[in-house]
């Protein structure tokens, strides 16, 4: 009698724990909030700036001031002799000296030079130049066109040939390259440095700490990654997407947003599908949106930043820029995580009737049969694993897990000091390869090769001989080299992804049509982009050109175009630039990543379509709020000190 009483139980369990389809929304529950967020945003520029932008305030002295400053810094380089470098890319054909910002003579001092001699230090080559003057209208226009195009083919790879975003993307810079050389033998465009518009740092820094990770996860079973990964679990659809949403902005803060998606994708794929979810869109967006978010709480949380400490004009501290950063972060994590559990509250509260109850049953612990039908499912299948585990399991910390704590923790501190982040990723990455090598090597139990017959007996190991009929002894067997093992899973498909992405970008840049297109939008805002009400339709403007071109592009223009912004107009730039990833598939990298991880492993749920409707609303509402918060309460200078526009001098020292 208590076995059928068992066996019913678990049938009602398996009924209400059953995926079910979920329900399909109409067009105004699906779009509407997107909608209703767009229209607020132009209503409220409206209001500050006026319907034709009439209400634009005029320049202020400050402004003034700054632009005959930067104006006399510039002159000032441009009248230093050639580097070598100069003449090498006026022998390709970039024009005369005179009227680019290319002037790098490392051999000068003064702090006069000091931008020039920065910028070069830490971007070698990726200084832009400006060549949009030597394109004919038919290479500007059909440069864009190409690039657009394969902007919708990344946007949505579905809807062609089943090539996929890194082979598409790498098709599309080569496809680049060719053109801009055809328009260069036409004499429409002029030469295309496509070495020089790949940018190095982030290649670097994302190799490294997809090294770091992999290593994380692979040296030891039950080691640091896997008690990670365990933490997330949960039995309650609510509570298993917030430790998701803590998990990833905690941890892109500290690393990296790219890195942290990489490997966090398909752990999270693997929850739903443990827990039989039918919509795994709630938590793969709690992973996205998330970790783009906390990324932009510090200099090392995305690659952007890490490019704007390199062409800032003043240095901006690591602690300074995270305590700029934390209330802005802090308020867009809180209305990104209520805005998911608001718009999925069905598959994240299920059996709830609506947004007041799902409130009971985050703060008064409320529950409804079918979280409670979860919850003892869940506890039912942890007593079943537990049952045929042995006693000692080894939940512990063993001698390698603590090594590998030693590693982050030492990992994290150089972060915070400064050092090279690219050179800290990749030693951390190579001190975890050859502690593993180690570890394989001495410790681990040899590889068991023993074959064995029909009926499970082992074969003796099969004899050879020479041509003399001698028998010859076997070599000792050679161990498996990490180059075979786990150096292969790093993911070079998306190096790939970002490098035709730089190819693109690249050549889009050159046409001058971003630029163009921000100077025309801004208007008189240009010159005062984070000042009064202006701050407002530049991170608008920035939303949209992140979404075309990307943010990581978008900062080199403006680094081009505003050479000596200030650090407060750099930590809106960061700010604005890193949410704007959240409104569409390819806005950000780690969008692209967490959609490429999934459908590595089977889950093709979150698409530019789905995304979309979400990303929207959720963006705007953290943009503004945060762009508020940033604005009126902030200790980064408002002026340039290394210009010389703090204290009113001239600059020099």
């Amino acid at each position: 009698r208590d076995e059928m009483t068992d066996i019913e139980k678990s049938t009602v369990v398996d009924e209400v724990t059953k995926p079910t389809a979920p329900a399909k929304m109409s067009f105004l529950r699906k779009w509407g909030p997107a909608l209703l967020a767009v229209a607020a945003v132009f209503a409220l520029n409206a209001s500050l700036l006026g319907p034709t932008g009439n209400k634009m305030p005029e320049l202020s002295d400050a402004t003034l001031n700054r632009r005959a400053l930067a104006e006399k810094r510039t002159a000032e380089v441009l009248a230093m002799a050639p580097s070598a470098d100069d003449h090498k890319f006026l022998a390709r054909g970039y024009g005369s000296l005179s009227s680019e910002f290319k002037n790098r003579n490392l051999a000068q001092n003064g702090d006069v030079l000091e931008y020039t001699r920065r910028r070069h230090r830490y971007l070698g080559e990726y200084v832009h130049i400006d060549v949009s003057d030597q394109f004919s209208a038919f290479g500007k226009w059909s440069v864009s066109i190409i690039y657009f195009a394969y902007w919708v083919f990344l946007m949505f790879p579905n809807w062609f040939l089943p090539i996929g975003r890194p082979g598409i993307a790498l098709g599309g810079g080569l496809s680049m390259v060719v053109w801009r050389y055809i328009l260069q033998v036409t004499g429409n465009g002029p030469y295309f440095d496509a070495e020089r518009v790949i940018i190095l740092e982030p290649l670097f820094l994302l190799f490294g700490l997809m090294l770091t990770t992999i290593y994380l996860e692979k040296m030891e079973r039950g080691g640091l990654f896997d008690k990670l990964r365990d933490s997330l679990d949960d039995p309650v659809n609510w509570k298993r997407s917030a430790k998701i949403m803590a998990m990833s902005t905690i941890g892109s803060a500290a690393v990296m947003n790219d890195s942290v998606v990489l490997i966090f994708s398909g752990v999270v794929v693997d929850l739903c599908v443990r827990h039989k979810v039918a919509n795994s869109l709630p938590y793969l967006l709690s992973l996205a949106t998330t970790a783009n978010i906390g990324s932009a709480l510090t200099l090392t949380g995305n690659p952007q930043n890490i490019l704007i400490v390199s062409l800032a004009y003043d240095d901006i501290g690591w602690l300074e820029f995270a305590g700029n950063m934390l209330l802005p972060v802090t308020a867009a994590t809180i209305i990104n995580a209520v805005m998911v559990f608001i718009y999925y509250g069905s598959e994240l509260f299920p059996g709830s009737s609506g947004v007041m109850e799902n409130f009971g049953i985050m703060f008064l612990g409320n529950r409804t049969p079918e979280m409670l039908a979860q919850e003892h499912a869940y506890y039912a299948r942890q007593a079943a694993a537990e049952e045929g585990e042995p006693e000692d399991g080894g939940s512990g910390w063993t001698f390698w897990s603590k090594i590998q704590v030693v590693v982050v923790i030492a990992f994290l501190i150089f972060f915070a000091l400064g050092f090279d982040v690219c050179v800290v990723s990749i030693t951390a990455g190579a001190v975890l390869m050859v502690i593993a090598a180690y570890k394989r090597q001495h410790y681990d139990p040899r590889p068991d090769n023993t074959q064995y017959d029909a009926e499970g007996n082992p074969l003796p190991p099969k004899k050879t001989y020479d041509m003399d009929g001698n028998e010859i002894e076997p070599e000792e067997e050679e161990l498996v080299t990490e180059s075979e093992t786990t150096l292969t899973e790093v993911d070079y498909g998306l190096l790939m992804l970002f490098i035709g992405q730089f190819l693109l970008i690249g050549s889009f840049d050159d046409t001058g049509v971003p630029q163009a297109f921000f100077a025309l939008s801004m208007g008189k805002c240009a010159d005062q982009m984070t000042e009064g009400a202006c701050v407002y339709w530049f991170v608008m403007i920035i939303t949209v050109l992140s979404n075309i071109a990307s943010n990581v592009p978008v900062c080199q223009m403006l680094a081009a175009t505003f050479p000596y912004a200030t650090p407060y107009d750099w930590l809106q730039v960061s700010f604005s630039a890193t949410i704007a990833g959240n409104l569409t598939m390819l806005g950000s990298a780690a969008n692209m990543i967490v959609a490429f991880q999934a459908a590595k492993v089977g889950d093709r749920t979150f698409t530019s379509e789905r995304h979309a409707p979400f990303g929207i609303p959720s963006t705007l509402l953290c943009l503004y709020a945060g762009t508020f918060l940033l604005a009126t309460f902030h200790f980064a200078p408002e002026c340039s000190e290394r210009l010389g526009e703090c204290d009113g001098g001239d600059g020099a020292e």
